[in-house]
């Protein structure tokens, strides 16, 4: 019964994720989510008590697979800012492929139209960054006068402010091509002799051939 209840609550979180990318949060009801699961209403109730509840699971579980990203690029044989380089195109795809990720992110921007409170995941993000920036000053890769706990919270901030706005921006290229963009001109900031496009290529050779347990898992 445990393994069964685990199937079917992973079944409605995700076929509520597709409804929440494709209508918003106000935009889905718990008969739409039925509709799409294939599941009755009780079903949805008696996992999730309200729709709410189901959205928060969906946050909850798109933040929980982000340190599985940073996992397989945890060794010291990495330089840390080509690891930075590594894990934003980590993050950027799993919000361009993963349906949970995508709505996660469509939630948490609608966050005010929920009641509870929503879990916000970028205070860790900028405290892994800082310690990335950290480790590159003390390598002596990090440019003069870039504080790294200043500079990771702007890079975060730009950083996701990139991914949300990137559908929306004229030109048509994907996010892939916009974070190589947007790395060439940061690194020029952040390196302390900069070759952007020599790290840049570094890093997409760490990408190009991922460990193979690279793809977030969810049980």
């Amino acid at each position: 019964m445990q393994d069964r209840a685990r199937v079917t609550r992973k079944e409605l979180l995700e076929s509520a994720a597709h409804l929440f990318v494709e209508r918003g949060y106000a935009g889905t009801s718990v008969n739409d989510i039925s509709d799409h699961s294939g599941k009755t209403s009780g079903a949805i109730y008696f996992h999730y008590s309200s729709k709410e509840k189901l959205a928060l699971a969906v946050i909850h579980e798109q933040f929980a697979t982000w340190p599985q990203l940073a996992a397989p690029y945890s060794a010291p044989g990495i330089p840390p800012l080509e690891k930075l380089v590594v894990l934003s195109f980590g993050v950027a795809r799993s919000l361009s492929e993963d349906v949970v990720a995508r709505a996660g992110a469509r939630l948490w921007a609608e966050r005010r139209t929920m009641k509870s409170p929503v879990p916000t995941p970028f205070g860790g993000w900028a405290l892994a960054v800082t310690r990335l920036l950290a480790q590159a000053r003390t390598r002596g890769e990090l440019a003069d006068g870039v504080a790294p706990s200043t500079a990771a919270v702007t890079l975060v901030h730009s950083f996701f402010g990139l991914c949300t706005l990137s559908e929306e921006m004229p030109g048509g290229r994907n996010l892939a091509e916009r974070l190589d963009q947007w790395w060439l001109l940061t690194l020029k900031c952040l390196q302390a002799e900069p070759e952007p496009a020599v790290l840049l290529a570094r890093a997409r050779g760490w990408i190009l051939t991922p460990p193979e347990d690279m793809a977030p898992r969810r049980g």
